[in-house]
């Protein structure tokens, strides 16, 4: 939760988070005494969340703290988190075919809205190429639109983590899901202008979008 105390301020916002099940309390019913044995797992524990998972989730919390440590004039900072989840999930989305860390994750000082989708679309399309090489002898148009659709679900995943995390933080107030729905809205404008470009290179402009009303 956010305070205010005088204008000239900062906001800080330390939440301690944990993705590892509580201890129970010394003492407690069921707990082992002398050796005794432990009361059995309920059925429900064993659905703990994967290794994979949990360090996934201790990274965003791990980052959502140190961006929350923010001016009270930027209001910015939580794009730093989704700029690291949305190219993680584009990182996912590659990472059967090449390999942990496809497309470099680098966070940038520039955390509005504009330089946070300027380099989701970069970082993502930048490995067109790379894609590309790897289905030779197939039908140019159908590559580029695999990869659109990879890219563009590994994006929405990311998004759509950032939004959890800040969600239950209770941290996506004010500006911030707006700032959030701003810079989805500039990436799907970046991936349709990114596809146009291709499709024209290749004599096969993209329909043009339906006029205003």
């Amino acid at each position: 939760m956010f305070t205010q105390n005088a204008r000239s301020r900062r906001l800080i916002v330390s939440i301690p988070l944990s993705v590892t099940a509580p201890v129970p309390a010394s003492g407690a019913a069921g707990a082992s005494v002398d050796g005794a044995a432990q009361t059995p797992a309920k059925a429900s524990d064993a659905a703990a969340p994967s290794p994979a998972k949990q360090a996934r989730m201790q990274l965003n919390a791990s980052i959502l703290q140190a961006s929350l440590t923010v001016s009270l004039d930027t209001r910015n900072e939580p794009l730093a988190l989704l700029l690291k989840t949305a190219i993680g999930g584009v990182n996912d989305a590659l990472k059967a075919q090449y390999g942990e860390n496809a497309v470099e994750n680098a966070v940038s000082q520039d955390n509005t809205p504009q330089g946070t989708a300027s380099r989701i679309v970069a970082l993502s399309t930048g490995f067109f190429d790379a894609y590309k090489s790897q289905h030779p002898g197939e039908d140019g148009d159908a590559v580029l639109q695999k990869f659109m659709d990879t890219i563009s679900g590994g994006a929405d995943t990311g998004f759509k983590e950032a939004r959890d995390v800040l969600q239950g933080l209770g941290a996506l107030g004010g500006d911030v899901a707006g700032n959030i729905d701003q810079t989805y809205a500039l990436v799907q404008k970046g991936y349709a202008d990114f596809k146009a470009a291709h499709m024209a290179a290749v004599g096969h402009p993209a329909p043009a979008p339906p006029a205003a009303n």
